[in-house]
């Protein structure tokens, strides 16, 4: 699914900053579920993940398990 396929209004951008402007975009949807985009890219793809799945990767950061990605 497109990013423009869900509209424009209510997307947010929680991990912005000093990345010259790419930032990834999150809006939850009427169902729950949750769609991130690029913000460099709104017309581009956007990736949906339920309820629970979010959950899982916003407790699994809060624990560490993302932090290989920093090193």
């Amino acid at each position: 699914m497109t990013a423009s396929d869900l509209g424009a209004e209510g997307w947010h951008r929680p991990w912005s900053g000093g990345n010259g402007g790419n930032c990834v975009e999150a809006r939850k949807l009427p169902d729950g579920r949750v769609a991130l985009r690029q913000s460099a890219d709104p017309h581009g793809p956007a990736l949906i993940y339920t309820r629970g799945e979010i959950a899982a990767f916003i407790r699994g950061a809060k624990a560490g398990q993302a932090d290989f990605l920093l090193s």
